[in-house]
């Protein structure tokens, strides 16, 4: 007699646990004391900015894996919390020149740079275009170009014409490429203060780690019309003092095996960087330390909590927890991740990322890319479910889909949005914490971040569980990236 009591009481008990929607599930985990004591920790003075290849950020690296461990998420590489990254600092020139045709300039920015003294000739090819390099013979000597487009020479234009530019050019030969840049004091000093620095990247196998490309200023013209239409341009360019030192870097990754026999093959990411920019120039309150606890403390955290909820109610898909480093450094945590995945990455059904700037509307949350993916409805039920309104992308002139580390999933295939807090526009209310020193975790909406925190786990939970396998929808930019992962 007893015996059958208790199987009944078993039975109600298991029947009550299995009848809680996943809206109860998801709320019975996430609380706003333990989602203010996280950000308050890895947002603190004492981390210094969480800057990648200090020491700080190897403590914050520590306190995350300790978080997944007593949440009962399982380590992901080989019974290790932590995917090593093997990252590269390139410390700047110490001096750079370039002369041609005997006008010597020093406003020089190193877009890509090695130690170098060359004394030859170059070609000059206008704007660098295709059609540019037509009849002529640039291999073995350095391209001379003007930056930009014609027509559009502002630094917008020049900056994103860079890369392919540069690829055009050592694909017909050349040594590197020099553009001559017709862009002002002000704005010239914005783009050294980013190239003219130490910088972090992943460690070069260095095959491409001594190519040049370089801008040099030339705002009334005068180099352009020293080189154009000239058949000889004697050449020199001088950079010497850069060096490398190996750094070494950790991503933090961790998984929760899924519930269904078949769904459990199929993964689904839920990611952020917890990296920020270290200490940087006070302020006028003489707060030197950039704390980042919008960006992206909030973001680690809100995966953290994802972590602690579906390891206690674990979905029917398998769920991947990566933490990235060295987002602030040019996504290298992601791009490490990507070439170098624990898991294979066909495996990865979905990537949901979580990054922040800062936000202006407290009745919102902003996901970059929510009309992207076949599963956008959940994110908007789920939001809808605690009291916010879920937007695509407000600002898509920003470009912010590619600038975080979902992007690199994205481009292999992987549905990937990035989910941030409410905002409307990139306004000044953002760039008043956006990389500043004022990004505290005590100037923070702790009400609306339960909310917000909620609507994510709640999302997660909704994707994971769907019975039909997320996807792109059709004629995305990365549709196609995504049939050749999957072999659709």
């Amino acid at each position: 007699m007893k015996k059958t009591i208790l199987l009944a009481c078993l039975c109600a008990v298991s029947l009550q646990f299995n009848a809680q929607t996943e809206a109860q599930k998801t709320t019975s985990t996430v609380s706003k004391s333990n989602i203010e004591g996280h950000i308050y920790f890895l947002a603190s003075d004492e981390l210094k900015g969480r800057e990648t290849g200090t020491p700080e950020i190897d403590i914050a690296a520590s306190y995350l894996a300790s978080s997944f461990r007593r949440y009962n998420v399982k380590p992901a590489n080989n019974g290790s919390y932590y995917q090593e990254v093997k990252l590269e600092k390139v410390t700047k020139a110490t001096k750079m020149s370039v002369v041609l045709n005997g006008k010597t300039s020093t406003k020089v920015l190193p877009i890509k740079g090695a130690n170098t003294n060359f004394d030859g000739q170059s070609i000059y090819v206008n704007y660098g275009s295709a059609s540019d390099y037509k009849k002529k013979d640039v291999k073995g000597k350095f391209v001379i170009v003007k930056a930009g487009y014609e027509g559009k020479t502002d630094a917008r234009s020049a900056f994103g014409a860079r890369n392919e530019k540069l690829k055009l050019a050592l694909e017909k030969g050349a040594l590197g490429l020099i553009e001559l840049s017709g862009l002002n004091d002000q704005v010239w000093n914005n783009f050294d203060h980013f190239f003219n620095a130490d910088k972090l990247g992943i460690g070069s196998k260095d095959q491409k780690g001594n190519t040049i490309h370089l801008w040099v200023q030339d705002t009334d013209g005068s180099i352009t019309k020293a080189v154009e239409g000239k058949k000889k341009i004697n050449t020199t360019v001088t950079i010497s003092g850069i060096e490398k030192v190996a750094i070494k870097a950790k991503n933090v990754v961790g998984m929760v095996e899924g519930t269904d026999p078949k769904l459990k093959d199929e993964f689904v990411i839920y990611s952020a960087h917890y990296d920020h920019v270290g200490i940087g120039k006070p302020n006028a309150e003489n707060d030197s330390i950039f704390n980042g606890a919008r960006d992206n403390a909030v973001g680690t955290v809100t995966v953290l909590s994802a972590a602690e909820n579906i390891a206690k109610y674990p979905t029917k898909r398998s769920a991947l927890f990566i933490l990235f480093t060295g987002e602030e450094k040019g996504l290298l945590g992601s791009q490490y991740y990507v070439e170098n995945p624990v898991i294979p990455l066909q495996k990865m059904v979905y990537c949901f990322n979580s990054d922040n700037g800062g936000y202006n509307d407290t009745s919102k949350a902003t996901i970059i890319g929510l009309g992207r993916t076949t599963v956008s409805a959940h994110i908007v039920n789920a939001a809808t479910e605690f009291g916010l309104t879920a937007i695509d992308d407000p600002a898509p002139e920003q470009g912010l889909f590619d600038r975080s580390d979902n992007v690199h999933f994205a481009a292999k295939g992987i549905p990937a949005p990035t989910y941030s807090m409410g905002f409307t526009a990139f306004d000044a209310e953002i760039t008043k914490y956006y990389h500043q020193a004022a990004d505290n975790p005590d100037n923070l909406d702790y009400d609306y971040l339960f909310k917000f925190f909620k609507s994510y786990v709640l999302a997660c939970r909704l994707i994971a569980n769907d019975p039909k396998t997320p996807f792109w929808t059709k004629g995305d930019k990365y549709y196609k990236a995504g049939e050749a992962l999957y072999k659709k």
